[in-house]
């Protein structure tokens, strides 16, 4: 089993910035990616970046890219997601995850192991 503690979001103003932690505990040694997903109001939850674990391969969704920044620190099985020019369609729960297998892993059915979730949002 692998645990997953998110920190780091909040209220921010439209144009601000962002940085969600996740650390990952238990079984670290099974996750081959791990990935921020988001659920705004009744929408689905979607893939925001994602990163192998082994080759650091880096995946985002369009609606981010140029925008957020995901890196891992492998010492300390953290992963971050930096977030800049954020807007109001950006509010949702952030949602840390972490992936054993290696499908579908630009959405959220390749994942297993999912932190509580943490709030942002962008508004004014």
């Amino acid at each position: 089993q692998v645990q997953l503690l998110e920190s780091g979001g909040g209220l921010v103003q439209p144009g601000g910035s962002l940085t969600l932690s996740c650390t990952a505990s238990g079984s670290v040694f099974t996750i081959n990616a791990m990935g921020w997903h988001r659920q705004a109001p009744g929408k689905q939850r979607e893939l925001v970046a994602m990163v192998l674990v082994r080759d650091g391969s880096i995946n985002y969704a369009d609606a981010v890219k140029g925008r957020f920044t995901i890196s891992r620190d492998s010492a300390k099985n953290t992963v971050y997601l930096q977030m800049n020019g954020l807007t109001p369609e950006d509010t949702a729960v952030y949602h840390c995850a972490a992936a054993p297998g290696i499908q579908f892993l630009t959405t959220p059915r390749g994942y297993d192991y999912w932190g509580q979730g943490t709030q942002v949002t962008v508004s004014s």
